[in-house]
């Protein structure tokens, strides 16, 4: 994990002020729920409470969530490449992993309906929250023709 987040941020994967990116995590999220997770390092699962709000996926050790709770953990999901069932590759019911171009993590519901609501959730930021093009690279054509 701590790597993953190292790849998404160039800095450690422990959450602080500065990596919530001013986002009220305890209020209205887009999706939160339990999840279990696979550690980086040591390969246990790990029971979490998960909330995903403006791009970013928190997760705590307790599902009351409030101003002055401290994130075990945050993913930009704006990094991340895909999101998809991993049944066939953890062999767990209800799996799913999320990658980034250098890593790939795993987590699994307590539901198969839970596991596509958090795939579609998770699937619906990372559209929103990635950048197909920086921009740099976009052209105003209107202003480069002079057209008006």
């Amino acid at each position: 994990m701590e790597s993953l987040w190292r790849a998404a941020t160039g800095s450690s994967w422990k959450a602080t002020d500065e990596t919530y990116g001013g986002v009220e995590f305890w209020t209205n999220p887009e999706r939160s729920g339990w999840l279990t997770k696979q550690g980086e390092y040591i390969k246990t699962w790990r029971r979490r409470w998960f909330v995903l709000k403006q791009g970013k996926l928190f997760w705590f050790k307790e599902s009351v969530v409030s101003r002055s709770s401290r994130p075990r953990g945050v993913i930009p999901v704006g990094t991340c490449l895909t999101v998809k069932g991993a049944e066939d590759v953890i062999k767990r019911p209800f799996s799913f992993e999320l990658s980034t171009s250098r890593e790939t993590m795993y987590f699994f519901a307590d539901s198969e309906k839970e596991k596509e609501d958090w795939i579609n959730s998770i699937g619906r930021s990372i559209v929103q929250h990635s950048r197909s093009v920086t921009d740099s690279e976009v052209v105003d054509y209107d202003a480069k023709s002079g057209a008006r």
